[in-house]
């Protein structure tokens, strides 16, 4: 499947990380990231939501723990090379230069919800793709609809058995989480096993 270069914006969601994470366990794509996106997402984190930040520092922890390979360390040397991406995110497209030249397996994309930031055709030439979340699990939905569909409910069920959710009708809370055409796919695939 590939790698996957988790931008501190997508990891800010309480499902779609832990979804991610979960579809990452079972072999659908490689994580990456490095050490400045988990401070951007552990900062990011911590000043929206009530989260102290050795709880923040323990959850980062165990992402590094079960996914060992999935940080590429300092990306410094491969921001040379980006000219037209915003400055601010450089390290994000960098992750992903550093995952090529480490020959991580596969197409790598950066996942984002901030497109706009980033320069398609810079990151052709460095051989990565650019896609958003809700794009991009719906088209993995396609060919891996039922494992997607496993783990959404699963990812839930973790939330809500460990007080991080209310119960909540599944469509709803991926409608909350921007996954729009996601949600629509799995409320067919719902209809369809009726």
């Amino acid at each position: 499947m590939g790698g996957l270069v988790l931008d501190a914006c997508v990891m800010m969601s309480g499902l779609l990380r832990p979804l991610l994470l979960n579809l990452a366990s079972i072999g659908l794509f490689v994580p990456l990231w490095n050490d400045k996106i988990g401070q951007e997402w552990m900062r990011n984190a911590s000043r929206l939501w009530p989260i102290g930040r050795e709880l923040l520092e323990a959850e980062w922890q165990k992402m590094q723990d079960s996914f060992p390979a999935a940080n590429m360390g300092d990306v410094k040397s491969f921001e040379d090379s980006l000219r037209h991406t915003d400055r601010k995110d450089k390290h994000v497209a960098a992750t992903g230069i550093a995952a090529v030249h480490r020959g991580i397996s596969g197409p790598i994309n950066i996942l984002t919800w901030n497109i706009k930031d980033f320069s398609r055709s810079e990151l052709r030439k460095q051989q990565l793709g650019l896609m958003d979340p809700d794009r991009l699990l719906t088209q993995w939905w396609l060919n891996h609809g039922s494992e997607i569909k496993d783990q959404i409910e699963r990812t839930i069920h973790e939330l809500i058995s460990s007080g991080r959710r209310q119960p909540e009708p599944v469509i709803d809370l991926l409608k909350r989480d921007r996954l729009f055409r996601l949600a629509a796919s799995y409320d067919r695939s719902v209809l369809a096993s009726m």
